[in-house]
């Protein structure tokens, strides 16, 4: 039987659950969808998601380091960037650069407190490869 991928869904480190929300959900404009944890006081793992964008945050040693990058197909960065412009959001003020295929795209990096890094990315003429 061939494999058949469903979806693709990162596991991103975070190390402060508060700042993590503030970000995700303040900013951002994600949803949590489930939140777990082994005990009261064990680290949390939770699922954000806004639309089909879905990714998951774990505060667990084993999960990673920060500092990743996770590259997003989007339409509608524009859009995104306008609303994310608009919120009082003091820790990050993104700008709009171009997409790396060089077709009139447009890019949009968001810097998360934890260091890791999404590339939202809107190509016109070209396919991601």
């Amino acid at each position: 039987m061939a494999l058949t991928v469903q979806r693709v869904v990162p596991i991103l480190r975070i190390f402060d659950e508060a700042r993590a929300r503030d970000f995700y959900v303040g900013f951002l404009g994600c949803d949590v969808d489930w939140e777990h944890r082994f005990s009261e006081r064990a680290p949390l793992y939770m699922q954000v998601s806004r639309g089909s964008l879905v990714l998951h945050l774990s505060e667990h040693h084993g999960d990673g380091s920060p500092g990743h990058t996770v590259y997003v197909a989007a339409t509608g960065v524009r859009e995104l960037h306008a609303e994310l412009q608009a919120k009082d959001y003091p820790y990050l003020n993104p700008g709009m650069g171009e997409s790396p295929g060089n077709d009139g795209g447009a890019c949009l990096t968001l810097l998360d407190p934890f260091g890791n890094c999404l590339r939202i990315d809107e190509r016109v003429a070209s396919r991601v490869v």
